[in-house]
């Protein structure tokens, strides 16, 4: 998929008859992509992850803002990034309709690839990452687009409706469709928000959730597991929840996160500790939603039916999935408070949210 772009490669996923060609031909025939480049300026807040500024991202430049591009990520923020968070970047450029989406090379890749399963060994090692090093576009490099977004005042997102584009921050109401002009676009927005079972204005706070997921192929690296599990450590899953489940993306990272203690500290939270695989990202097996019920979900899809017939997918990342699990309901995960005594939620009424 186009997470590989966080590895500067230029990764984008197939479909079946697409498989065939290859397998016939040993080629794929491809239309050229245009360029595009979004440069982040400036750093997030802390408790805004990568998966906050990608969704905010989307809302800005809509599900076909990279329609036709291969998107290239860039700026201070960027490379602070962990790979892990370069990962959920470009997993989701194809939400913004792009066909690719990649992050230049840099000593944060190579760092990472080092010792890794199928990695070069020691005595092509020097080789193999001078050529890493190469694949960055130059400095005078022209784009076919440019954006750039400031993220010194970006805040937690949530999906409110059945599109990657239709999210606000966790300090806003839930949008009325007519503050949209054209009538098309009122129609799609009132669909999605019935759909959704919301109303206009309508706080965070008010909107209980039902099931919790943490996975997918968006969040659920190793990164993903330990920001949620700082989060739940020592804590309880809502009553009101009724069901939580952490679903490791590898076997690899499973292994290190129980290796770790993680599962323990979800496991006595009250999540279920599942065997690495989809999921409910996409309602595989019996993991996925009835008519009508709400969940927080690291996946990156939020299609009506998604997770289920009718059922009501909010995308978000793993801390704010984590916070929406204590509480039942979303809370800004940078304002959570606990009383350590008696290690319960301190909920302070609506607060929080």
């Amino acid at each position: 998929t186009a997470t590989h772009g966080a590895f500067g490669a230029l990764a984008f996923g197939i479909g079946t008859s697409e498989v065939e060609h290859v397998l016939a031909t040993q080629t794929l025939r491809q239309r050229k992509s245009k360029n595009m480049l979004i440069r982040y300026l400036g750093i997030p807040p802390k408790g805004v992850s990568a998966k906050d500024v990608i969704l905010a991202t989307i809302a800005h430049i809509g599900t076909d803002g990279g329609s036709g591009h291969a998107i290239e990520f860039a700026g201070e923020f960027v490379s602070s990034l962990s790979m892990e968070g370069r990962m959920t970047i470009c997993n989701m450029a194809i939400e913004a309709g792009a066909r690719v989406g990649l992050i230049a090379v840099d000593k944060t890749t190579v760092d990472y690839l080092q010792g890794r399963p199928f990695a070069p060994p020691l005595d092509y090692w020097a080789q193999a990452s001078e050529h890493w090093y190469s694949l960055t576009s130059d400095d005078d490099a022209q784009f076919d687009k440019v954006i750039e977004l400031d993220v010194s005042n970006f805040e937690p997102q949530i999906s409110w409706g059945t599109s990657p584009e239709m999210v606000i921050g966790v300090s806003q109401t839930i949008p009325s469709p007519l503050t949209h002009n054209q009538k098309v676009k009122q129609d799609g927005l009132q669909r999605a928000q019935d759909y959704m079972g919301l109303s206009s204005d309508q706080p965070w706070y008010e909107v209980a959730l039902d099931k919790i997921f943490i996975g997918s192929c968006t969040n659920s690296r190793i990164e993903d597991l330990r920001n949620a599990a700082e989060i739940v450590k020592g804590k309880k899953v809502s009553a009101t929840i009724k069901q939580a489940l952490v679903v490791p993306g590898s076997g690899l990272v499973k292994r290190q996160a129980e290796a770790e203690g993680l599962d323990q500290v979800f496991v006595n939270a009250g999540f279920e500790w599942r065997e690495p695989g989809c999921s409910m990202c996409l309602a595989m097996n019996a993991d996925k939603l009835k008519p009508t019920e709400r969940c927080a979900s690291t996946s990156n899809r939020n299609f009506e039916g998604r997770q289920g017939p009718g059922g009501r997918t909010h995308l978000v990342s793993p801390q704010m999935a984590a916070a929406a699990a204590l509480f039942g309901y979303f809370v800004d995960v940078r304002k959570l408070q606990f009383d350590e005594t008696t290690k319960e939620n301190k909920n302070q009424n609506k607060e929080v949210a």
